[in-house]
């Protein structure tokens, strides 16, 4: 039973805001007279049980109430076309009240009510005011918001990409984050944000492998806790997504495809899904958005199996689960399962989705779900059923209780203020070092006199800035930061060498074609510089425009003439220094061959260039290490940690079948991988007790010290794995993690607990089970670079 929610408030918590004028015959010394009838109903009283009150609530409420409670309505001038109320609503179809609104005045669409703050907050309260004293039940709307870069609001605290944040590897820091995003969503009037993404980036020429925190279930699970964790301890629900199988489009093909994604039913389970049942069962998050994506032929949002048996029954999901945009048109339109549209929100309704939303007017669903249950096609059951959850979230979170922002003025105070540290901090921990081939880096800025930045996104601003995320924001470039950094210090030149990509890209990607003559003439430009210089840092990867949703690739390589450019530079003879944003793994096998340094930066947030400067020169030492693997070569997909027993292993080149080598075989960097300006040692690695029982913790412990000369950061990494099972398992998997800061010399002991659950596989029966039998920890700084190692036995 839901813990009972005391909230004892006055008149004057809700009249903070001098500009909003409330009736006072509805607004009682400690409740509200949502439904206007003069006496305090069970649903009204803070005093009553959660489920009590809902259930009081639901028998109170009409098809066509129940209804509304079922569809987002877009904000403003993404369907709604008013920023505030106007007499128009009253022959809306939100006239009987709504799920959710979502993203408005947020300042994606440009509108005098996304800042400053605090009067966001109060539009916020004028909206919720209306649907509370305006409609018949007044039931207070969910106010949504996407948030997986930082929260979704003009000049909010903008975070690094996922894969950037992934990159991290510290779970205190997404903690914070989290915190930070709700924090400044309660301020702004929000009530739920769209976060974390828990989809696994297994193949990289996805477009949304940006969006991920990695390859690695394990890894995008813990990381996925702390972000939910943080976002709801500020009193906000968090909606995990795509839900589920979302990530692994046949082909990594993207767009209009979204669909088929090849995978075994183990492996669903134990890779895809595993992220959504970790962190719902150790979070508790409020929401869920389901995918517009089949499985083995089922449209996962019109799936009981994913939405009801295991998302509610085995997981123990106890929120509201919205759709993904467009998800239950696909039913009918792209999928054709259901013979029509209605069908298909037959469908979606049978299968559990609560609430749906998309680009369109919400009468679009909810005009014949009310169809449905009155001619007795849906019943009344079901649609209670799916209702009983948006309204249970809306009480957990407080909105029959405190309904509106109290304080509205206290946003300009909360929002974007004091984070500046923060946001510098997760830029540098973000940022990891690829290759330092004779200490390349950190550059000495005391022995340069000239130093050449080149490359088309050392002045691309887009990168920072995500739909997704905070809007509006001041950009500086990589080459602004490193001016600031330099200043008068040395001299800086800069040649843009050339754009991102040809006019024929991607064809010429498969087609070549040869270099305009104004291509030629910016890459001699940038030649011509680079011989005066002493050090070339070189920018280049991936705009916004070539990495997101929708924009899947047929090929890794850098785009465009920049591939040209690097080796026109290194003919020069001058070391060159390669820092790479993108949103995705790249096949830089020429690169890693041929150039001393290469730091990945990723997709950063805004002060990422910064980051780069102050890591460039040493001011910062790099300790990122990857979240997902380097393939060399497209031909080599897919190519992922954690793997099966020799699924990524060379061919023979004797014996009875042995036919020589034809491809090339492993990775580029491994998973987990990371290098830094000093060096680790580990030791005295201790594993308690070596002989336990299958329900029995294992503890292990490991002594890592800084045997450089310089602080740094180094990511403790622990794998097992299983020696022998009654089904194939891979060949290792992670199930630990701790990232550290060592001063030179000094030596921290890690602690990790491995679970019984941590060791679960799934037998031939596929029942989740811990088998008797041996183990073995590795400990390390990636899933290569093992440094001990140790056995234990279950009986």
């Amino acid at each position: 039973m839901i813990k009972k929610r005391v909230v004892v408030f006055g008149i004057c918590l809700l009249v903070s805001c001098s500009s909003f004028a409330q009736k006072k015959t509805i607004y009682q010394k400690g409740w509200i007279d949502f439904n206007k009838n003069g006496q305090k109903d069970i649903f009204e009283d803070p005093e009553v049980e959660i489920d009590d009150r809902v259930e009081d609530l639901l028998g109170q409420m009409n098809v066509d109430e129940k209804t509304a409670q079922c569809a987002t309505l877009y904000g403003y001038k993404r369907v709604l076309k008013d920023e505030l109320p106007t007499p128009g609503w009253k022959n809306e179809v939100w006239k009987d009240g709504i799920a959710n609104i979502d993203e408005q005045l947020n300042g994606l669409k440009p509108t005098q009510y996304s800042y400053p703050y605090s009067k966001h907050a109060e539009a916020i309260n004028t909206i919720q005011k209306w649907f509370i004293e305006e409609t018949r039940l007044g039931i207070p709307v969910d106010f949504t918001n996407e948030g997986i870069h930082g929260l979704n609001h003009e000049k909010a605290t903008p975070l690094p990409s996922p894969i950037a944040i992934g990159s991290t590897w510290n779970k205190n820091l997404v903690r914070q984050a989290g915190e930070i995003e709700g924090r400044e969503g309660k301020a702004l009037g929000y009530t739920n944000i769209y976060a974390p993404i828990l989809d696994l980036a297994r193949d990289p020429r996805w477009g949304r492998v940006v969006e991920c925190y990695g390859e690695d279930p394990y890894l995008v699970s813990e990381l996925g806790i702390q972000m939910v964790k943080g976002i709801q301890s500020q009193g906000l629900a968090s909606t995990l997504k795509h839900y589920a199988v979302y990530s692994v489009p046949k082909g990594g093909r993207d767009g209009r495809v979204r669909t088929d994604p090849h995978v075994a039913p183990r492996e669903l389970h134990q890779m895809h899904l595993y992220p959504y049942k970790r962190v719902i069962g150790e979070a508790h998050p409020k929401g869920v958005m389901s995918s517009y994506n089949d499985y083995d032929g089922i449209p996962v949002s019109g799936s009981y199996y994913f939405l009801t048996e295991l998302l509610r029954n085995e997981y123990g999901f106890n929120g509201y689960v919205v759709s993904d945009s467009e998800a239950v048109e696909f039913l009918h339109k792209k999928h054709r399962v259901a013979e029509d549209y209605k069908e298909g929100v037959r469908q979606v309704a049978e299968a559990g989705l609560n609430v749906r939303t998309h680009f369109t007017p919400p009468e679009d669903y909810i005009l014949p779900l009310r169809e449905l249950v009155n001619d007795g096609e849906l019943s009344m059951a079901t649609l209670d059923r799916n209702v009983r959850d948006v309204l249970r979230v809306k009480f957990e979170l407080g909105l029959f209780d405190e309904p509106y922002v109290k304080d509205t003025k206290a946003a300009d105070k909360i929002v974007a203020n004091d984070t500046e540290d923060f946001v510098l901090q997760m830029a540098k921990e973000s940022l990891v070092l690829l290759k330092n081939e004779n200490k390349t880096l950190p550059l000495d800025i005391n022995k340069l006199d000239n130093i050449l930045v080149t490359g088309p996104l050392a002045v691309d601003k887009s990168v920072y800035v995500s739909r997704y995320g905070p809007q509006n924001l001041e950009v500086k470039s990589v080459l602004e930061g490193i001016q600031n950094y330099v200043g008068a210090k040395t001299n800086v030149n800069f040649s843009l060498g050339c754009e991102v990509v040809d006019e024929a890209w991607p064809e010429s990607e498969i087609i070549p074609i040869p270099l305009s003559d104004q291509e030629q003439r910016m890459i001699d430009d940038a030649v011509a510089k680079a011989k005066q210089s002493d050090v070339i840092i070189a920018v280049m990867g991936e705009d916004e425009k070539r990495c997101g949703e929708s924009r899947s690739r047929t090929d890794l390589g850098l785009p465009g003439r920049q591939f040209q450019l690097l080796q026109a530079l290194e003919a020069t003879g001058k070391p060159i220094v390669l820092v790479l944003i993108n949103g995705r793994p790249l096949t830089i096998n020429w690169e890693n061959q041929y150039l001393p340094a290469i730091l990945e930066a990723w997709f950063p947030n805004i002060e990422g260039p910064n980051a780069i400067a102050e890591t460039l020169f040493g001011d910062y030492n790099p300790g990122g290490k990857l979240p997902i693997t380097f393939p060399r070569s497209v031909g080599q997909l897919e190519l992922n940690f954690p793997y099966k027993p020799s699924s990524q292993v060379g061919q023979p080149s004797s014996g009875p079948n042995g036919t020589g080598k034809t491809s090339v075989v492993g990775e580029l960097y491994p998973f987990g991988y990371g290098l830094s300006y000093t060096q680790f040692e580990y030791k005295n690695l201790k594993i308690t007790p070596e002989t336990g029982k299958t329900q029995q913790q294992i503890e292990v412990s490991v002594d890592v010290t800084n045997t450089g000369k310089v602080k740094g950061d180094e990511v403790v990494q622990l794998y097992f794995k299983d020696l022998v099972s009654s089904v194939i398992v891979y060949e290792l998997q992670l199930r630990g993690f701790e990232r550290i800061t060592l001063e030179p010399g000094e030596t921290k002991t890690v602690h990790f607990t491995l679970k019984p659950e941590d060791l679960q596989l799934l037998d031939r029966d596929m029942n989740w089970t811990v088998e008797p039998g041996e183990f073995e920890v590795m400990v390390g700084s990636s899933s290569q670079d093992i440094r001990v190692k140790g056995n234990f036995k279950l009986l």
